[in-house]
């Protein structure tokens, strides 16, 4: 069983000599004839063993000279074979992700530089009313926080959705996972927040009588 989709059969063990002979459909009487051929060994040590490969070898060529060894691969290997395609999907997957990240963080920090541009006329009043950099700062990321709220309250019901969806596809991933689903919401509220302060600490740069001139 190479698809650990494949619900669990019952395996029995027999020996190599005891061949079934109440077939009567050719193809089974093929496959009964193909396994009588040794396919495949298990071979476990009772302590890990340096050079196993050679040792294995000399090991079959000492029992049967005639005996061919066309491939050797550990447990671990051929297990983590059966997991190649969900380890792409995840991969592209991550890929994907990250890419969407960025251009959010990107099309974000387009968004408030804009907004800043729009409302430096009204920034440098503020300013030379007595407003503080920490207030426009505020202001401007104030803005921001509230895209990336209407931002995490559509993107989280899509990830619960989207949840169920990946986890008929991957093997093991669960429909819902509340930590991975706070750490993206945390990190996306983190680049999010960090396109929208860079915006937010030019605003409070500006000089009130550069600002008032642009009017």
């Amino acid at each position: 069983m190479n698809n650990p989709r494949d619900p669990v059969r019952a395996v029995f063990l027999r020996p190599l000599s005891q061949k079934m002979t109440g077939y009567t459909e050719p193809p089974l009487i093929t496959m009964e004839r193909q396994s009588m051929f040794i396919n495949a060994m298990v071979i476990q040590f009772n302590r890990p063993q340096q050079d196993a490969d050679a040792l294995i070898r000399r090991t079959l060529a000492g029992i049967d000279p005639n005996l061919t060894v066309m491939d050797l691969r550990s447990l671990d290997a051929q297990v983590a074979g059966n997991f190649n395609e969900d380890r792409l999907v995840a991969r592209l997957t991550s890929l994907f992700g990250i890419l969407a990240l960025i251009l959010a963080s990107v099309g974000l920090y387009g968004v408030m530089s804009y907004f800043v541009a729009r409302r430096t006329g009204e920034i440098g009043i503020r300013m030379a009313l007595g407003s503080t950099r920490s207030s426009v700062v505020s202001l401007v990321l104030r803005g921001a926080l509230i895209q990336i709220a209407f931002g995490i309250a559509l993107g989280i019901p899509c990830a619960l959705l989207a949840g169920h969806l990946m986890a008929s596809q991957l093997y093991g991933v669960k429909a819902y996972d509340p930590l991975a689903i706070a750490a993206a919401t945390l990190v996306l509220a983190l680049c999010a927040s960090l396109a929208g302060f860079i915006p937010a600490r030019r605003a409070a740069s500006i000089e009130p009588m550069q600002a008032l001139r642009t009017e």
